[in-house]
Order: C-alpha cells, then structure tokens, then sequence
C-alpha cells in the first residue's frame, strides 16, 4: 500500500494514524516509520493516540514526522498531546529520489518480470 501510494499515485507525504499498544510501540513504531519513509521516499506524517485507556489497554505515543532519509523532523513524546509541526522540504525529498532512484529501478524490475 505505502509503496503504490509513493510510485504509483506519486504521494510526496504519507499520513499515518495509529494506535499502538506501549509494549510493541516501544519495539517497533520509530523503527517502522523511519524504514517506511526511506522505502517509499516520502515524508511520513505519523499521528499516534497516547495514554491509558483503561486498566488494560495503553498506547504508546511517539507521533512522528520523518523525512524520506529517515531522518526524524519532530516528534511528540510519550502521553503528551499536541500538535507536531515541521517544514517539508521537497527539493531534499528530490535530493533524494535523485541519489537513489528507487522508483526507476522499480519500473525496470517491472518490465523485466512482464518480460
């Protein structure tokens, strides 16, 4: 889906909502973020609900902006709540796709396959 949504449809920028348990949270959202937006080569824009719900049930948090490179613009920490703002560079987002042309290797892969 994220990878239709970058080469495909051409998305600069990709929202994602999320609800994430504390435990797999503290494992997996950054990591999986980061690695989502260096796939694809857009900017992710990563919202995540925050605090304790019940005695059962907590999410983790963490919303996240990150950049194509991985790099993360800014982010909310923990159970706080707020709004995460940050300047989308677009000329780095093509920096980017230029340095490593994933989306031209993927048209190639493609042909080569109907091949």
């Amino acid at each position: 889906m994220w990878q239709r949504l970058a080469f495909d449809m051409g998305a600069q920028a990709i929202a994602v909502p999320s609800a994430f348990t504390k435990t797999t949270g503290e494992a997996h959202w950054e990591l999986l973020c980061r690695a989502r937006a260096v796939e694809c080569q857009a900017f992710v824009i990563a919202a995540a609900q925050a605090g304790k719900h019940s005695e059962k049930r907590e999410s983790y948090g963490h919303s996240l902006i990150v950049d194509p490179w991985g790099t993360v613009l800014t982010r909310l920490n923990g159970s706080e709540t707020g709004i995460a703002v940050a300047d989308l560079d677009f000329e780095r987002l093509e920096a980017v796709r230029q340095k490593m042309p994933i989306a031209h290797h993927r048209q190639k892969g493609h042909k080569a396959y109907l091949a």
